[in-house]
């Protein structure tokens, strides 16, 4: 019996066999882009939602109304070293509930409102002296177990059935509200929750920032000047630029403990300062910066070169009046971009010692100093309740200013740019 031969294929058809399998091998590789940039934007938006949900709270703080006179008795003018501001607030709160007596009843009552009643009230007095023997009505900060309370987070365990009571009289009575958190901008660190501020962190970031960028700026476009447009091309130079490369990729903590070691240890700097921490990110962003300027220089095409120095410019002539010019906005871009790094990092200010308790806000470079990133690590590591709330806060802060410096450098990039 004859089998019937097996038809060859075409080589059109074989071509259009292959075409096939080729358009849906694309297909399915860009359906899977598509799916990676959908599900990492998923997680983008539930982590800053996370973000939000948790930092919102911090935004308003819960107060409570309180008749305060001024008693003369407890703060006397002509000897202020006796003014007794608790006890001024103790007086006052326990005039909303005159019947309450006993030592432990007035000790419950008396943490409901906030340590920083009395700072608020001393400052007050301090800037108006007028105020004493006069009663004015304010509304002071409540304890953070009254606010975390109010803000849903628990069920009042913390309270006694006295305490529950006397909030649920005042809540009646109108005085108790949640407004806008002022002490969480203008306040440095403290160890109670309610008064803990981001001003004394955010400070410290500034200061640390400047010297940064002030530092880093005109030494790296230096060093990429140098290197792109005047270094020969030899060993040395082959030898820098593979080590500014490696340098770029070098864990930050490597650069913390070399700065404890130089700054502090060999020169003497003082720890936990911004002079030192803007040191430290200096060297940490000079690579990033010397690499974007190289680019940037790159970018600029010979013609432009080749044309000052047909008109009779000198090398350094064409390269400050042309060719930096147009290469400064990739410099600028790199140069933000550095900054922006530097500004999240947390490890190298650790090993200079900026993780330390700083109360009072830096006025100096050397001033004791912690930065924005290290105040929301140690904020994250505190126990009380309240304090969750207040490093979600920060990080949307430090988020903030991590998108307004990300998009200060694409719109300078798209403003500046020139396209050959």
């Amino acid at each position: 019996m004859n089998k019937t031969p097996k038809k060859s294929l075409s080589t059109a058809e074989i071509v259009q066999s292959g075409l096939k399998k080729r358009y849906r091998a694309e297909r399915r590789f860009r359906l899977f882009g598509v799916l990676a940039i959908v599900i990492s934007l998923m997680f983008l938006v539930i982590l800053f939602a996370d973000i939000l949900w948790k930092g919102a709270p911090a935004f308003r703080q819960t107060h409570i109304k309180i008749d305060v006179f001024f008693d003369p008795a407890l703060i006397p003018l002509n000897n202020s070293d006796r003014a007794d501001y608790r006890g001024l607030v103790k007086k006052n709160l326990r005039n909303l509930f005159p019947e309450v007596s006993g030592r432990r009843p007035k000790r419950e009552l008396n943490k409901l409102i906030s340590s920083g009643a009395a700072y608020e009230l001393r400052e007050m007095v301090v800037a108006d002296p007028g105020l004493v023997g006069t009663t004015s009505e304010l509304w002071l900060p409540a304890d953070d177990a009254v606010d975390i309370f109010f803000k849903g987070y628990t069920e009042g365990d913390r309270f006694s059935e006295r305490q529950r009571k006397w909030l649920k009289t005042l809540q009646d009575e109108g005085r108790l509200r949640k407004q806008f958190n002022v002490a969480l901008f203008t306040n440095g660190d403290s160890r109670d929750p309610e008064l803990a501020g981001i001003l004394g962190a955010l400070s410290g970031t500034i200061f640390t920032l400047l010297i940064t960028v002030l530092i880093s700026f005109p030494i790296g476009v230096a060093t990429a000047i140098y290197l792109e447009e005047f270094a020969a091309k030899n060993r040395l130079t082959d030898f820098l630029e593979v080590n500014i490369n490696n340098l770029a990729a070098v864990p930050s903590i490597i650069f913390g403990l070399l700065g404890l070691a130089v700054f502090i240890n060999f020169f003497g700097l003082p720890r936990s300062a911004p002079v030192v921490g803007g040191l430290v990110l200096t060297l940490m962003t000079l690579p990033t910066i010397i690499i974007a300027g190289r680019a940037a220089l790159k970018a600029v095409p010979p013609s432009i070169r080749e044309a000052a120095l047909g008109i009779g410019a000198s090398k350094m002539q064409t390269i400050m009046h042309h060719v930096l010019p147009l290469a400064m906005p990739g410099m600028l871009t790199g140069t933000i971009i550095g900054m922006a790094r530097a500004l999240g990092e947390t490890a190298p200010l650790l090993m200079i010692g900026m993780v330390a308790f700083i109360v009072d806000i830096p006025k100096t470079f050397t001033s004791p100093a912690t930065a924005l990133p290290v105040q929301i690590y140690l904020w994250a590591d505190s126990p009380e309740r309240a304090f969750a709330e207040r490093t979600s806060a920060a990080i949307i802060v430090l988020l903030v200013f991590l998108i307004v410096m990300n998009a200060t450098a694409v719109v300078l990039r798209k403003k500046f740019e020139r396209r050959w």
